[in-house]
């Protein structure tokens, strides 16, 4: 690896994170597993960054990308194309929202784009909501209202932004408040906001659950609260789903139905191409419909990749992933919160995409970030044949996201490798 690891170095952009002291090449994978090109075996509880959603080389979507593949890969939406047809037409069956009109990409990071624009222009005004803590893509737009620091390379923007409390509890001023006092010390922060932004405000964007941030949230209702307070003001609510979509947190289909309040605009991407490169915006046909000139998507909707995400979504379906989610989902988090460790801070998260956040032993509550910790852990995972991921930020947050098809007797192996690890690393 030391050769394709210095070639990767020589030729791709120096500001491309690469997990591990050893890097590895990640050759192939089947189910729950995959290996690298030294043969070693892990168990994947990252799935390339909750993208391979389901399982590693699942037949019905590599037989349906195949088959694709072998009438006709591209054609653009100029064309009438009927794999991206049925797909858009399954996700607004499932999406929630009335009268949901679908407009598909290549990334989450587009999606968001999408939104921002469909918000900022509906409502003609370049002014976003955001929560601390978030992240929403690489682009210029979407890095511009990312509210995590070590994600965000410039102060230029498109938009003007505001911050409101409400997306990580543990490290909030108000971690010591109960649920509904929670919810009102960030809904009074809101109207603070708004009261102070002047003007119309576009929309907020939030993640449910915040992914690069570390799996962090509010209480449930949170985002249902601050619904209310836009609404009064016609702001617009984005549901960024990019990571909490289809079924992971095991309780809902998507992250907001946790809130009691429906978005006017979902996006989506990741885990519904369970590989491929796949995103989306959901939203109201006045919403989605009010853009004025003309438009198209060179490679979003493709036919082979609406081909692959449309067996996904009905495998999901099918199968009740949602419900596998929470099935397994309280064995990996009974068992970390059972962990009685001093540099374990919290254990959170829902479903199948928990997060612990490692701290410095001896240093209070909540304790300070410890990344050199969250690295070490990271390191031994991979050891022992487990890959997580990390985030939050101060890079101190491990990321546990396994495949949606995990089973019992694989969320006992890795939750076994993850104690292992965190007590082989506690000073």
């Amino acid at each position: 690896m030391t050769d394709l690891l210095a070639r990767t170095r020589a030729v791709l952009p120096s500001w491309l994170a690469i997990y591990y002291q050893e890097p590895i090449e990640i050759e192939r994978g089947e189910g729950r597993y995959v290996w690298d090109a030294d043969g070693n075996r892990y168990l994947d509880f990252f799935g390339g960054i909750l993208t391979t959603m389901t399982a590693h080389a699942l037949p019905e979507v590599t037989k349906a990308v195949s088959d694709q593949a072998g009438r006709i890969i591209h054609s653009s939406t100029l064309y009438l194309n009927r794999p991206m047809v049925e797909l858009a037409e399954q996700i607004a069956a499932v999406s929630g929202i009335p009268d949901a009109k679908v407009f598909l990409t290549t990334s989450g990071t587009e999606a968001n784009d999408t939104a921002l624009l469909l918000a900022s222009s509906l409502r003609r005004s370049n002014q976003i909501l955001a929560m601390r803590n978030s992240y929403h893509g690489r682009s210029f737009s979407t890095v511009a209202i990312t509210g995590n620091r070590t994600w965000s390379p410039t102060s230029l923007s498109p938009f003007q932004v505001y911050y409101v409390h409400g997306g990580q509890r543990y490290r909030s001023p108000f971690a010591h408040l109960s649920d509904g006092e929670f919810i009102a010390a960030c809904v009074a922060d809101l109207k603070e906001v708004l009261d102070q932004a002047g003007g119309d405000v576009a929309a907020l964007i939030a993640e449910p659950i915040q992914g690069v941030g570390g799996f962090t949230s509010g209480p449930d209702g949170l985002l249902g609260a601050f619904a209310e307070v836009l609404r009064e003001r016609g702001i617009l609510w984005i549901s960024d789903e990019v990571q909490t979509g289809w079924g992971r947190t095991g309780e809902h289909f998507w992250g907001w139905q946790s809130h009691g309040a429906t978005p006017d605009i979902v996006t989506f991407a990741k885990g519904i191409g369970n590989g491929l490169s796949m995103g989306g915006v959901i939203a109201r046909a006045e919403v989605m419909d009010c853009l004025t000139a003309n438009s198209i998507s060179t490679f979003g909707g493709s036919p082979l990749t609406s081909a692959g995400a449309l067996a996904n979504l009905r495998y999901v379906l099918d199968h009740d992933l949602q419900a596998n989610a929470a099935r397994h989902g309280p064995t990996l988090f009974d068992g970390l919160r059972a962990v009685d460790s001093p540099i374990v801070g919290d254990v959170r998260g829902k479903g199948l995409m928990l997060g612990i956040e490692l701290v410095r032993p001896g240093t209070g509550t909540p304790g300070e970030p410890a990344p050199e910790l969250a690295a070490a852990v990271l390191e031994a995972c991979k050891r022992r044949g487990l890959l997580i991921g990390k985030g939050g930020l101060y890079g101190n947050a491990l990321r546990i996201a396994p495949l949606l098809t995990l089973t019992a007797e694989e969320a006992a192996e890795g939750l076994a490798i993850l104690v292992a690890a965190i007590e082989e690393v506690t000073p």
